[in-house]
């Protein structure tokens, strides 16, 4: 794979320029988090070398910004939390327990992942094929109307 430039992704400030809270004291450690986020980035989502710099930038800010909320906050990032007040419940489902890396589905698409895209294949040479005189391609139309190329052998119908 090419080299993908600017890496990594985004600068410390324009993390913190995304981030109004940014931890106090943990710049350095932000910093390996971008460039393990970049990495991260293209290892699963390899159409992101072909995005603009402003998406990979944006989605990289928001992917350290995660992991890094994971780590400093019990509260951040759960997927459910509840309390019950009678007999004294409580319970917390935290979305990402671990503090990994991961890509939302927007972020995946921005990326141009999962991006959906036609196209044909010709699966049988029917230039020998015997066609009826009424057939669509006897009037310059690109499809079989008499059905031989189904059959490569002649009409697979008669009128």
């Amino acid at each position: 794979m090419a080299e993908v430039q600017p890496f990594p992704f985004a600068t410390l400030d324009e993390l913190k320029a995304r981030w109004p809270d940014f931890p106090v004291g943990a710049e350095k450690y932000a910093e390996t988090l971008l460039e393990d986020g970049s990495q991260f980035i293209l290892d699963v989502c390899p159409s992101a070398a072909n995005a603009s710099e402003a998406t990979r930038r944006r989605v990289l800010c928001a992917v350290v910004k995660r992991r890094m909320d994971a780590e400093q906050s019990d509260l951040a990032g759960l997927a459910s939390a509840s309390t019950t007040t009678g007999p004294f419940a409580e319970s917390v489902t935290p979305a990402n327990p671990d503090g990994d890396f991961f890509l939302k589905k927007s972020e995946r698409r921005s990326l141009g992942e999962g991006q959906q895209k036609a196209f044909g294949v010709k699966i049988a040479d029917a230039g020998c094929v015997d066609h009826r005189p009424w057939c669509s391609l006897a009037f310059g139309a690109a499809y079989c109307s008499c059905g031989a190329d189904l059959t490569l052998e002649g009409p697979l119908w008669e009128a």
